[in-house]
């Protein structure tokens, strides 16, 4: 079946020094020799040429660009490719493209152009996505993990693991279909051995998916507090500029102030909630209830404590929202010399870090980043080609496909009949293609590329 050609503005949207429009199928060169009149010789493949855009029904001249063409397979899609760079206006870029458009391609839905790879075989599933992250990158951490993906390593190892449970699978029917022959007969302790190792290869991976996470779409940060603790100094203090409104009147933040930054290569989402306190004031508890719900919805609490005087009920009232949540401890205040103790704080929370700081000369929120880091990676320093699982996708499958894992193991160890662990065995290989893109259906294909912009 031949494939029909797309077009599309593979740039981002608005002005630029440069747009480029991007073709692929069949009809590429065809197309491209059609709109575009190079200034000297002809379109040789991977040669980029200088010349004019010219709108062949009336001759009149669209814009100078240069033009490339890459024949397939040697190309993104697979496909024979063309791309036309003009001068980043958008006036050009949509006359260029309404011209090519005319010639005979159509345009390219949302990540079209990676699908075709994908569909070609160019990439598999976990690359394409990995695409679309690569684009949304927002730290260096994040375009490495990214850049991981794409090129294979994360795909490396689920194809491993699939190998192990081929074999897996290959012993059982054997074993299954031709009981008589005179054949080495799969034991059940083999059998849960190897199983168990697999286990432990999926867990391996699943484990990195909280920071994976966390690297791909941010750490959610609360700060909470009573009033008048020092909340938005902190928060000023890392933004690096003034975005909240610090007063020593309790209550001056009556909602919660959210900001994008980055902390040691980490992307953060953090909150400044309105103190949390009793109070007749409407505006107020509107925003003592948006507090609230910021925490609920928190990867990671930084409780400011006025360290300089004794817990009040409106701290102990926080203590108890915050519950076995994760949570960094600032005992604010420091230079007026601390009343309250580490020890009091551990007593009351469990899973917290004290940090002993005075947020207004800056005492305390380097150690405040150096500890997220630490609590984000674990402790462990993440190498640029460390595998980390970004995507809620492929953390779902790995789930999946650990539980068919230890179910199998179960049934294996009750000596249950080979029949009954092979449909596990075979789930499991199943979810893991899903992954890949080896098994996945249709549907999961088009939701993937769904997250995609029309020029990629």
């Amino acid at each position: 079946m031949r494939e029909d050609t797309i077009a599309a503005i593979a740039t981002a949207a608005g002005e630029g020094g440069i747009g480029i429009i991007r073709i692929s199928g069949e009809t590429a060169l065809d197309i491209l020799e059609k709109v575009f009149i190079p200034v000297s010789g002809n379109i040789k493949p991977r040669v980029l040429s200088y010349g004019h855009v010219v709108d062949y029904r009336d001759n009149k001249v669209i814009d100078e660009v240069m033009a490339v063409y890459m024949k397939g397979p040697f190309s993104y899609t697979a496909e024979d490719v063309a791309e036309i760079q003009c001068h980043g206006s958008i006036v050009s870029l949509r006359k260029i493209l309404s011209l090519v458009l005319e010639s005979g391609a159509r345009l390219a839905e949302r990540g079209e152009f990676t699908k075709r790879a994908f569909l070609n075989g160019r990439l598999d599933l976990t690359q394409a996505e990995a695409v679309i992250d690569l684009i949304k990158a927002k730290t260096d951490k994040s375009f490495d993990v990214a850049l991981n993906q794409l090129e294979g390593v994360f795909s490396e190892k689920i194809k491993k693991i699939r190998e192990k449970l081929v074999d897996i699978l290959v012993n059982i029917a054997v074993n299954i279909d031709y009981p008589d022959e005179d054949i080495e007969e799969i034991t059940y302790e083999k059998l849960s051995e190897n199983l168990k190792q697999i286990s432990v290869d999926i867990n391996q991976i699943l484990s990195t998916a909280d920071t994976g996470r966390i690297i791909n779409e941010g750490l959610k940060v609360s700060i909470v507090g009573k009033p008048n603790v020092g909340k938005s100094s902190l928060m000023n203090a890392l933004i690096g500029e003034n975005r909240a409104i610090v007063t020593d009147i309790p209550g001056t933040t009556r909602d919660t102030i959210e900001e994008a930054l980055t902390i040691k290569d980490i992307p953060v989402i953090l909150t400044d909630t309105a103190g949390i306190h009793d109070t007749d004031d409407v505006i107020e508890q509107i925003g003592i209830s948006k507090s609230k719900e910021s925490f609920n919805n928190a990867d990671l609490i930084i409780f400011v404590v006025d360290g300089s005087e004794e817990l009040r009920p409106e701290d102990f009232e926080i203590i108890r929202h915050i519950g076995d949540r994760k949570t960094i401890v600032l005992l604010n205040k420091k230079d007026k010399g601390l009343v309250v103790s580490e020890e009091k704080i551990k007593e009351l929370i469990r899973n917290s870090f004290v940090i002993e700081s005075s947020v207004s000369s800056g005492e305390g929120v380097e150690q405040l980043a150096e500890k997220i880091e630490e609590l984000v990676y674990g402790g462990k320093v993440i190498q640029k080609d460390s595998l980390l699982v970004t995507n809620v996708r492929h953390e779902k499958i790995l789930k999946d496909a650990s539980q068919c894992v230890l179910d199998a193991v179960y049934m294996t160890n009750a000596r249950q009949p080979l029949e009954l662990i092979e449909i596990d065995v075979n789930r499991c290989y199943e979810l893991l293609g899903e992954i890949t893109g080896q098994t996945a259906s249709g549907d999961i294909i088009e939701k993937v590329f769904e997250r995609f912009c029309l020029g990629k």
